[in-house]
């Protein structure tokens, strides 16, 4: 794929900052900006976040352990891979090995990376790590937050892809990373 000369683009300038919302997990700022090519733009929000993690859990069985759990910007049920927030500090690696531990009581010894993608690109500091686990077995009984309330669901390949199919698993970032795994041959 040739594109010829690529122009470079320049990182828009933030001329001020103005915090509009601080929660434990959310920060939304306003940002006052002036492009390139001189014009501004006064209101242009931004919201931050920590970055996550999510595993796509491949058991010993070759089965996909998904979650289903109540999204409420959703306003219904979601199918999802485990995942959470990352912790101040913490690695990538290590938090989807601890949120794939505390959603599902699953572990592995065989990890690998599978794709780092921007939540969203406009608007969402955030990145999301997802990662591979294969060959996991059931440790230990899952471990959820007081504000969780999950059911881990094992998979086949082809459920899961019906899943997709019938439009199910409607996390965007999830259903890319699943599509991934397919093509590359995890599952």
């Amino acid at each position: 794929m040739t594109h010829g000369a690529l122009r470079p683009l320049a990182p828009w300038r933030v001329l001020a900052r103005t915090p509009l919302l601080e929660r434990r997990y959310l920060r939304v700022v306003q940002d006052h900006v002036r492009l390139d090519d001189g014009r501004e733009i006064d209101d242009f929000c931004l919201i931050e976040s920590p970055d996550w993690a999510a595993v796509l859990c491949v058991t010993e069985e070759r089965r996909i352990a998904l979650v289903r759990q109540y999204r409420h910007g959703l306003g219904g049920v979601s199918w999802e891979l485990p995942a959470g927030a990352l912790e101040p500090g913490e690695a990538p690696l290590a938090g989807a090995r601890r949120e794939l531990l505390e959603e599902t009581g699953y572990a592995s010894d065989a990890w690998e990376p599978l794709l780092t993608a921007s939540v969203d690109p406009a608007r969402v500091v955030a990145r999301a790590h997802f990662f591979a686990a294969l060959d996991c077995r059931l440790v230990a009984k899952p471990s959820l937050d007081a504000t969780e309330e999950l059911q881990t669901e094992l998979l086949t390949r082809e459920e899961l892809l019906l899943l997709i199919d019938r439009g199910e698993l409607q996390h965007g970032i999830h259903l890319a990373a699943v599509l991934l795994a397919v093509r590359k041959g995890l599952i």
